[in-house]
């Protein structure tokens, strides 16, 4: 379930609301579009998702049918089961790019918000002195997918680390066992528009990678146990398929 927390004022009026590079996916050439539909929630209704570099740094950004964050999922007072709401770019790069194990499913960067847990203990998204209490706050991960049978016929989830295997994982990796990174790369809002801007290592070549769109719900399995996080429904693909035919150039 899904409820709305902010107005279009709100929003605009909060920190990093404004986009540095004022252009919306949308607008840009070579982004991969999508027509409206009505049948989805407007936050999560893509109308475009673009990348483009700027040397080392990639932004990755989107634009919606509506007011892009104004959504979050409904708490259910417990991490066993909890929603998690998100904005996703799958891409063509290794997982190896960023710091997982090489070779183990589909990198993708994603914009998240959870009201019933905090996995980015690094960071303070609110700046209340407390680190631990900021799910609910959209940020940032980099996560692996991979299909999962646990999750369901065909389903995706985030890639679950065995107990006992202690693969590569990022510096900023919180300590659970799935393949997520909690880099603090802060979303930013811009009415229809989110914009997360990652910075990538220079031994990293990025121009060509391939990339798509996806809005979509998650869950924690009730048991906290593997599979930990899956992939529960996907609003919208911006090209159909998940065909990843955006290119960074």
């Amino acid at each position: 379930m899904i409820r709305i927390t902010f107005t279009l004022a709100a929003l605009a009026l909060s920190a990093g609301a404004t986009l540095a590079d004022g252009n919306h996916a949308v607008d840009e050439d070579g982004a991969v579009k999508s027509p409206a539909d009505g049948a989805i929630t407007a936050s999560f209704d893509i109308l475009a998702a673009h990348a483009h570099r700027d040397g080392r740094l990639v932004t990755f950004h989107m634009t919606t049918n509506g007011v892009a964050g104004a959504d979050i999922p409904e708490a259910v007072g417990e991490t066993g089961g909890a929603p998690v709401l998100s904005y996703v770019w799958p891409t063509s790069l290794d997982p190896s790019s960023v710091g997982f194990e090489g070779g183990t499913g589909i990198l993708a960067l994603a914009a998240t918000s959870h009201p019933d847990f905090d996995d980015t203990p690094w960071f303070d998204e609110d700046a209340d002195g407390d680190p631990a209490n900021d799910g609910t706050k959209w940020h940032s991960h980099w996560v692996v997918l991979t299909p999962t049978e646990g999750c369901g016929d065909g389903a995706l989830g985030v890639r679950d680390i065995p107990e006992g295997e202690t693969p590569a994982m990022p510096a900023t990796w919180p300590g659970l066992p799935i393949f997520l990174d909690s880099p603090g790369y802060t979303p930013r809002f811009d009415g229809p528009e989110i914009a997360v801007t990652v910075p990538f290592a220079s031994t990293v070549e990025t121009s060509g990678t391939s990339y798509d769109g996806v809005t979509s719900a998650l869950r924690v399995n009730a048991n906290i146990h593997a599979p930990l996080l899956c992939v529960t429904d996907v609003f919208d693909v911006a090209s159909g398929d998940l065909s990843l035919p955006g290119r960074i150039e």
